[in-house]
């Protein structure tokens, strides 16, 4: 005779209250809403001119728009080649020979990942066992810590503060040991806005072949660099060419954030183990941005002098404004950040209490510079984005002036 007892799956509590479940990955469990999304949001419940987010807000260049429009309805949509391809690797070698002077071997020395955020992940899960020590420079962009921690590093920090955003020999004597494994270096380093020269790199060269380590190199704003400089990768430094993997990004070099393409040129035995992580994380990448982007690369010495010249156009613009209303601005030598020493306002508080003041009563959104620290956080400095029209740029200033004027 069948039981009236509604059948339940094992471990069913019966009892009316709710079942305890297992806790998640602590790592990725215990981070707590990013600033980003909590000024955002912020921003938009106060109608603030948001210069928090880090990215442009054009088009790009249409010609590269139209590449991959055409190649969506013309080309190939099914899997490209794992590690991307072969028109852009071609296109990621000839770049590295154009600009940096590298010999780079497309078919054994570049990787194309979805994104310079997967480029990390998958470089940091090839690299690391548990245990390993991982040298990071702070401020630091947001996703490196958690990454680090995942991949079972042990991160080491080397405190950075402005204005010059520097290190010396005993900064990194203090963070370097045997145990360290590898490095995570951010040129030019979001959120400070610094391009690192060559008596920097050549120091942190130094230490990395001490301690046999290597080092991911985080080169997204590679071409926008500004007053003449020149960026140096890492990679091209003596020592360097087998220990370093450089990152690049579709997304700064061509202000098409949301494209999410990356690439990575390493010397092949760390290709090879980057391409093994890459294939479990997203294996490939959509082949129509691939191909624009192959074409991207390839463009003029007018398309990046004039990315360069634009940008550092708007920095010049948002900065004169910021110093005409008597604000204390930090050096910019590129990305697309400018940074306000707070204590030239004459508020009484930290960072994040000054962006929420921005925020609620001027109408502008900032970053607090506190946010990407992980040990002794500075908390005296405030982000704003410049990379956006000039109209919001001026609208910014404007409400600015309303408080500060």
């Amino acid at each position: 005779m069948r039981s009236s007892t509604t059948s339940r799956p094992p471990g069913t509590d019966t009892s009316g209250l709710s079942h305890q479940m297992k806790p998640g990955n602590a790592i990725f469990s215990g981070l707590g809403t990013t600033v980003f999304e909590v000024m955002s949001r912020l921003a938009r419940q106060h109608g603030a001119v948001n210069l928090g987010q880090g990215f442009p807000d054009g088009r790009g260049p249409e010609d590269v728009l139209r590449v991959a429009a055409t190649a969506v309805t013309d080309g190939w949509n099914q899997y490209p080649p794992m590690l991307g391809l072969p028109e852009l690797r071609q296109a990621v070698a000839a770049h590295d020979k154009r600009f940096y002077g590298l010999e780079v071997d497309p078919d054994s020395e570049v990787v194309v990942t979805s994104g310079a955020t997967e480029a990390l992940a998958a470089a940091l899960f090839a690299l690391i066992e548990p245990g390993d020590e991982v040298v990071l420079f702070e401020p630091l962009y947001d996703a490196y810590l958690p990454l680090v921690r995942r991949a079972g590093g042990v991160p080491k920090f080397v405190h950075l503060t402005p204005p010059d955003w520097s290190f010396d020999r005993a900064a990194l004597a203090r963070t370097f040991s045997p145990r360290t494994k590898a490095v995570l270096f951010n040129n030019p380093l979001n959120p400070a806005a610094k391009v690192f020269g060559a008596a920097e790199l050549d120091l942190l060269a130094e230490f990395v072949e001490g301690s046999d380590a290597y080092v991911i190199c985080d080169e997204v704003y590679e071409h926008l660099v500004f007053d003449g400089r020149r960026h140096q990768p890492l990679i091209a430094r003596p020592g360097m060419r087998d220990r370093c993997l450089k990152i690049g990004s579709a997304g700064k070099t061509f202000s098409l954030t949301g494209w999410k393409v990356g690439y990575i040129t390493a010397a092949p035995p760390l290709a090879t183990l980057l391409g093994k992580a890459h294939q479990f994380l997203t294996f490939t990448t959509p082949p129509n941005l691939q191909a624009a982007v192959a074409y991207g690369l390839a463009k003029g010495d007018d398309y990046y002098d004039g990315l360069v010249a634009e940008l550092q156009g708007k920095r010049d613009r948002f900065a004169a404004g910021l110093t005409q209303l008597g604000l204390g601005v930090l050096p910019c030598d590129g990305t697309y950040f400018v940074n306000l020493d707070i204590g030239s306002t004459g508020f009484n508080g930290d960072d994040q209490a000054f962006c929420r003041h921005l925020i609620e009563e001027v109408g502008v959104a900032a970053i607090p510079v506190s946010a990407f620290y992980a040990e002794s956080p500075l908390s005296t400095v405030a982000r704003f984005c410049f990379s956006k029209q000039d109209a919001v740029l001026d609208e910014a200033l404007a409400r600015l002036a309303k408080r500060f004027g």
